[in-house]
């Protein structure tokens, strides 16, 4: 799986479910989520094509706890020493000390959730690996390491503790499942815990100053992402 280049410093692997990225910091790489269990070889071969070893990897940051997000953390943990980062509310879903709560869809949202368990089932994943998290990230919260200032937003709505990253000087924003694109066209993310909650955030990241949007489902935004985020309509979607 080759990396296909979003930034100068983000990369993107696309999988059947969701996309992991990995971000070159100043003195190694960041993995923003890990896929669904088994994803590990494939993300460590895409970091080796990049001329980087596991132990270049100085963080893995979850945006939330759903299986195509954490579903590869534990693996990838052991393979390469580093620390996860996640939303202090998922925290608890993500290490296993309790489940998570499960979305309330719409009719339009169960047909597509059941589809892609189906598929999910058919491809015979491997079982999920609960994960500790070694930093529990809140609203307003910075990371370090990184080669640019990153804020950390709360974004609750699709799960209790969802996090996104904005990186304020390129204008980059990793949204999380609150927005996904379908064929360019950015839309509320499904399999929402709370669907007023996710448009409300949905609306306040619209209110960010950014340029490249880098969803976890469908296509990125590549320039001029607010403004297309400010068009969008989430109050209609999936009914």
């Amino acid at each position: 799986m080759e990396p296909i280049q979003i930034t100068s410093a983000v990369r993107q692997l696309t999988f059947p479910v969701g996309h992991v990225h990995i971000v070159r910091l100043a003195d190694g790489y960041a993995l923003v989520d890990t896929g669904v269990p088994g994803s590990a070889p494939a993300i460590l071969s895409a970091l080796e094509q990049l001329g980087a070893r596991p132990g270049d990897v100085r963080q893995i940051v979850l945006k939330h706890f759903h299986l195509d997000h954490a579903g590869s953390a534990a693996d990838l943990v052991a393979a390469t020493g580093t620390r996860v980062l996640a939303g202090a509310q998922d925290a608890p879903f993500i290490s296993g000390t309790v489940p998570g709560p499960e979305p309330v869809h719409t009719p339009e949202e169960r047909r597509v959730h059941e589809q892609a368990l189906a598929g999910l089932a058919e491809a015979g994943l491997p079982p999920l690996k609960h994960v500790p998290v070694d930093v529990e990230l809140r609203n307003g919260d910075t990371l370090d390491g990184w080669a640019e200032p990153v804020r950390v937003p709360h974004v609750p709505g699709h799960t209790p503790g969802s996090i996104a990253l904005h990186l304020t000087s390129s204008g980059v924003l990793f949204p999380g499942d609150t927005i996904a694109t379908v064929e360019g066209r950015p839309l509320l993310g499904p399999f929402n815990v709370d669907r007023e909650e996710a448009i409300a955030t949905f609306r306040r990241l619209a209110a960010l100053e950014v340029g490249t949007v880098c969803v976890p489902h469908g296509e990125p935004l590549l320039k001029d992402g607010g403004t297309a985020l400010r068009a969008a309509t989430p109050e209609s979607d999936w009914l």
